[in-house]
């Protein structure tokens, strides 16, 4: 099975479709057209549709003709709130939408792979099934398509999915094992003091004040309450206050997000943060409540099924291609899929070559070398194919 050859044949296929995704981007659970070609396309190929998953997520279920184990395929479809400023003719014709994340090359590979298994049909042993996820950026997605049973009937054996990356050369893998995307939580800080006239800040309890001790002070959680040895990430996005330059307000609200490997730390860093919080702002005459939300779990490769894939890998990148420590604190909905479920999410190197500045993943000016797409489509047929198809 000579999965390069058949996926360099679809290379202008794959172009031409990530170009036309990349043209129409559409935001979370807004992925009509997207899902409308994938479902019709999955059609055409013969594959056992669902469609309206998770609101807009579609599924093609492709049966072997013998029985053996499911695996599933994610793709994520939905783009970002940002206006392109690529000047390229496949930019964006949706003003202030974009795929800034390499969501409408995942889409084309995950169809590229359909179309070259389905050629397999009468030799796959068990099923694939192909999940084209919506909103994926607002990590909603996942949620949404679990919820209307996506993991059921049949449930998968093993979860596979890739991300364009656009920080490393094609011809690298990122293949980790173990936690390779963090932990994704959100949290709310509500700081009460007692407003008054600014004029008069003696007659008041300023929470604004108190918010710009709390929000230097929560820095040092990192620095100096979680392992050196492992990772955390505390940011605060966003603060509200006040409705006038001379009124001191009655509440501060900080938002944010912490990112983590692994449940412990991101205990410890909830609590440190709560404990900070309250006693800065006892110190001061404040108050404070602290609300979080867990939103998706990390993403963790599974040290069997990664064991298995590397040397898979090998026969396209060579040994030297194989990235064995490439993590990031970004986080992944893709991990819903893989909750209980062994699996494996891999980057494939995509840096588009000869640029002189580097426009990074969510950057207005973001873009990857679309020769990645067939080495993806390879890469992922024959994933899939270790489990599903008869060794050569």
């Amino acid at each position: 099975m000579d999965f390069k050859a058949q996926a360099d044949n679809l290379r202008d296929e794959l172009i031409a479709r990530r170009r036309d995704f990349h043209q129409h981007p559409e935001l979370g659970f807004e992925e009509v057209r997207t899902a409308g070609i994938v479902a019709e396309e999955l059609h055409r190929l013969g594959l056992e549709v669902q469609t309206g998953v998770g609101k807009t997520g579609v599924v093609g279920l492709l049966e072997g003709d013998q029985d053996g184990p499911t695996i599933l395929v994610r793709a994520d479809m939905d783009a970002l709130p940002i206006l392109e400023e690529n000047t390229f003719a496949h930019a964006s014709q949706e003003a202030g939408k974009m795929h800034a994340c390499g969501h409408d090359g995942h889409t084309a590979i995950a169809l590229g792979v359909a179309k070259i298994l389905t050629g397999y049909r009468d030799q796959i042993r068990g099923r694939i099934k192909f999940v084209f996820q919506p909103a994926e950026e607002i990590v909603k997605g996942a949620k949404a398509m679990v919820a209307d049973g996506v993991l059921e009937n049949p449930r998968p054996d093993v979860t596979l999915g890739l991300h364009l990356w656009n920080g490393m050369p094609i011809g690298r893998l990122g293949v980790a094992t173990g936690p390779t995307m963090a932990g994704s939580t959100t949290f709310r800080m509500v700081i009460t003091g007692r407003g008054g006239h600014a004029a008069s800040p003696q007659y008041a309890v300023d929470p604004v004040v108190c918010a710009a001790q709390i929000v230097t002070a929560i820095q040092s959680v990192v620095s100096r309450n979680v392992n050196p040895l492992e990772s955390a990430v505390v940011s605060v996005t966003r603060m509200m206050a006040g409705t006038a330059y001379n009124i001191i307000p009655q509440e501060v609200e900080l938002w944010g997000t912490i990112r983590t490997f692994t449940d412990s730390v991101r205990d410890l860093v909830e609590r440190r943060m709560q404990e900070i919080g309250s006693g800065i702002a006892a110190a001061m005459g404040c108050t404070t409540r602290l609300e979080v939300e867990h939103n998706i779990p990390p993403v963790a490769n599974d040290p069997l099924v990664a064991e298995r894939l590397r040397p898979v890998f090998t026969r396209f990148v060579g040994e030297a291609g194989l990235v064995e420590d490439e993590r990031t604190m970004g986080s992944e909905d893709v991990g819903l899929f893989m909750d209980g479920i062994p699996g494996m999410y891999f980057f494939v190197g995509a840096s588009v070559p000869d640029r002189t500045e580097y426009y990074g993943h969510h950057h207005p000016r973001f873009d990857f070398d679309e020769n990645a797409l067939p080495l993806s489509v390879a890469l992922m047929a024959s994933a899939v194919a270790e489990y599903v198809l008869p060794a050569e």
